[in-house]
């Protein structure tokens, strides 16, 4: 990906609102991404990485896999099943748009989820997965 592609905070915004069910709310002086009130989503200060829900237990293998892409704030993230992920990183938008789809698959209600099988197996090819 070109610096001219590289994802940005717009397209995080558009990705995550794209989303069923999705709202926009500031906290803590940043956009976050909610769907039934819980954050899936968020962006940082800077705008150069976004935070995601992720299973603790699936964390440790992502970042360990590609550390450029994924990150946790130490001290921060530590306790949560959430992570850091460098916009700069991506490959495209399908990566971005599996990545939060995944995320809103984890806090969205199962009625809201079940409703929308067009969003399951969205991350396939996204992080974490084997190729070889």
């Amino acid at each position: 990906m070109s610096a001219d592609d590289a994802i940005t905070a717009a397209d995080v915004r558009s990705a995550a609102l794209s989303l069923p069910d999705t709202t926009e709310k500031l906290a803590w002086g940043q956009p976050t991404f909610r769907v039934a009130g819980k954050i899936f989503a968020s962006l940082g200060d800077d705008e150069t990485a976004m935070g995601v829900k992720c299973p603790r237990e699936d964390r440790a293998q992502l970042i360990a896999a590609e550390p450029e892409k994924f990150f946790i704030r130490e001290g921060h993230d530590d306790h949560y099943a959430w992570m850091r992920v460098r916009l700069s990183a991506l490959e495209d938008e399908d990566e971005l748009a599996a990545i939060l789809a995944d995320s809103w698959r984890q806090a969205a209600p199962r009625r809201l989820a079940a409703a929308h099988p067009e969003l399951d197996g969205a991350e396939d090819g996204a992080a974490g997965e084997d190729e070889g």
